[in-house]
């Protein structure tokens, strides 16, 4: 069980998103995939406030509700660490003091929970002096209300200036990185971030770990993605580059009996100072390859093909 950085947080090297409950997994659908996930020895459920208010007739905090609601069926809370984000609810926009402290509350409430483990910015917030923010994020660890502060989309600069104040100041000190990561998308995760998770002891837990589900191997040409939930996010990664980089994903989970996801995500839990890759599941049925993902352990030489074949994606412009 991995740890968080410098908490005392050990998780299972799987997190599950909570992007989709409240959108594409309906409240009983989204019980059941947290129940097996828990159930399968999962225990780090990733959210933020916002999610979902892009779906029509949402307006944020969706996903929230619909954990509360499961922890209070399940009785699990304290079985399992929640990790929510502030900045982009409609309602709760930036990282002003006053915002900060009034988001929390209110994720508090849709939680249905006493505390928060793991407190994400989720977006860097430039109109607000980065010392008001930190000092939000210490005042509720001080408050007990948040145990562990992090930080989400910060380019490295701004993560380096957040820490300063936090050193200088004996503010809390993030525990953890989230970037945007996976075998399409390297940069500028590992030239600019991974350094500094490295030396500042940051845990990191990336997103969209599987590429809005291209390294699935699900969408091999553009009609197969095309009017589905993720069209516009998937068609960011499509690419021959990144068909080449499925094509090997594919032999190698075909020598070890698994699934391409599986293989996506075993290659991010092998890297440096990553705590836990995040994927989400709407249904039951998408949940054994990805927690099949812990239990997989790629050769040196198969992740020498994965980072040979990824290194010739085109970066994202």
């Amino acid at each position: 069980m991995p740890r968080i950085g410098t908490s005392d947080l050990h998780v299972f090297p799987l997190a599950l998103g909570g992007n989709v409950f409240g959108w594409t997994a309906d409240e009983q659908t989204s019980h059941r995939v947290l129940d097996a996930y828990t159930s399968a020895g999962g225990d780090f459920v990733d959210t933020a406030d916002v999610y979902s208010a892009w779906a029509p007739g949402n307006e944020g905090g969706e996903s929230e509700r619909v954990i509360g609601s499961w922890l209070r069926a399940s009785g699990k809370r304290d079985d399992v660490v929640i990790a929510t984000k502030v900045s982009q609810h409609p309602q709760y926009s930036g990282l002003s003091a006053s915002n900060v402290a009034a988001a929390a509350r209110a994720s508090l409430e849709r939680l249905g929970t006493d505390r928060i483990d793991l407190y994400y910015a989720h977006f860097d917030d430039q109109d607000t002096p980065l010392e008001e923010t930190v000092r939000a994020f210490d005042q509720l660890v001080q408050e007990g209300l948040v145990r562990y502060t992090a930080i989400s989309n910060y380019s490295r600069s701004r993560a380096e200036e957040w820490i300063r104040i936090a050193k200088e100041n004996g503010l809390a000190l993030p525990v953890a990185i989230q970037p945007h990561y996976n075998l399409v998308t390297r940069e500028p995760y590992e030239s600019e971030i991974a350094p500094l998770a490295a030396s500042e002891g940051l845990g990191v837990v990336p997103y969209f770990a599987l590429a809005a589900g291209f390294l699935t191997g699900k969408y091999r040409t553009k009609d197969d993605f095309a009017g589905k939930d993720r069209e516009g996010q998937v068609s960011g990664y499509f690419s021959d580059e990144g068909l080449a980089v499925v094509d090997a994903l594919d032999t190698i989970a075909q020598a070890h009996g698994a699934e391409i996801a599986s293989v996506a995500l075993a290659w991010l839990q092998a890297q440096p100072d990553v705590v836990a890759p995040i994927a989400s599941a709407r249904n039951t049925e998408q949940l054994p390859a990805l927690l099949a993902s812990a239990d997989l352990e790629l050769s040196a030489e198969e992740l020498r093909t994965l980072d040979d074949a990824s290194a010739k994606v085109p970066a994202a412009s």
